[in-house]
């Protein structure tokens, strides 16, 4: 009986031993490790939080150890390197702890405009919303949306369509301010978005084509679906079919005006021949053709006799001297 519990009591001081050299070994590696990280530096962080237009000074940030081999892209080591050369704007909104990146401060000097907010090679370019149109004030700085334009066909069924004109387009400011301020929605008349050239060339094009909406998306989302231009069709509306142009009537017929009618055939010529003078004369031929003897004008004139063949021709005529 004391033999096992000799044994149990030897077993217990080899494995409390055991423990000891263990907890002793992490401890001292823990240690190395923390002296062989010490040596990495320091890094500049905000001191409190830091908005849009407010400007960087001293007591405004501070210095933190940082225990990596190397810092952020754009962090500062030093409060020297920061303030060295002249004051510093903030271009977008800093919390508090959060490392001061050169990409949301201007310059030394520099002040805060919206041209200091976009990339190498990027544009600036302004689109119309309102409520509807611009998610219902949830757009904020720094949130990037897809553009949509909707349109009408130009065609005679005159059919509209939306078509996704900008992907992943990153939102420099809403009207007139340039941080999201509490984060909470307002209703925005303009937004002004980041583009190249060429994409902004297509939103002031497609501003006179039709209308133009935000789609809000996640920052980090990399959408790879190929766009697919939607119509009424495919929401179930159909357009109806032109109506077919009428044929004009046909005019009518014009009437052919009417022959002039045929000179009577009773018509005689009438030569009168006096004091070497001849005249020629038309007169109607009747069937009581006048004999000779007859006076044919009695009035303003001398009398005219006519003699007439058996067949109806004129043989001559007399006039009295």
């Amino acid at each position: 009986m004391r033999s096992n519990q000799f044994n149990i009591l030897v077993v217990a001081i080899l494995m409390g031993g055991g423990a000891a050299y263990l907890a002793r070994s992490w401890v001292q590696t823990q240690m190395s490790a923390s002296a062989s990280q010490q040596a990495a530096g320091q890094i500049v962080i905000a001191a409190a939080s830091l908005q849009y237009g407010a400007t960087v000074a001293s007591d405004s940030v501070t210095e933190v150890p940082w225990f990596t081999t190397s810092l952020p892209e754009g962090a500062f080591a030093s409060k020297d390197d920061l303030l060295r050369g002249g004051r510093r704007i903030v271009l977008s909104p800093v919390k508090r702890g959060e490392p001061i990146l050169q990409s949301k401060i201007t310059g030394p000097g520099q002040r805060a405009s919206l041209a200091s907010l976009l990339d190498e090679g990027k544009r600036a370019v302004t689109v119309q919303v309102d409520d509807v149109r611009g998610v219902a004030g949830f757009v904020l700085p720094g949130d990037f949306v897809d553009i949509v334009m909707i349109a009408d066909e130009a065609s005679n069924r005159r059919q509209s369509f939306s078509d996704i004109l900008l992907e992943h387009v990153k939102v420099l400011a809403i009207d007139q301010i340039a941080d999201d301020g509490d984060g909470k929605p307002t209703v925005a008349r303009a937004v002004t978005v980041e583009a190249t050239k060429e994409q902004a060339q297509k939103i002031l094009l497609a501003t006179n084509i039709g209308r133009l909406s935000l789609i809000l998306g996640r920052p980090t989302e990399a959408n790879t679906d190929p766009n697919r231009r939607i119509s009424e069709r495919d929401i179930g509306r159909t357009a109806p079919e032109p109506a077919r142009p009428v044929a004009p009537p046909r005019p009518a017929p014009v009437a052919a005006a009417p022959a002039p009618p045929a000179p009577p055939s009773n018509l005689a010529k009438v030569f009168i021949v006096r004091n070497g003078e001849s005249k020629e004369y038309s007169v109607s031929r009747s069937d009581d053709a006048p004999t000779v003897g007859q006076p044919v004008n009695r009035v303003g004139r001398p009398a005219i006799r006519a003699r007439f063949g058996a067949r109806g021709g004129m043989l001559g005529l007399e006039t009295p001297r």
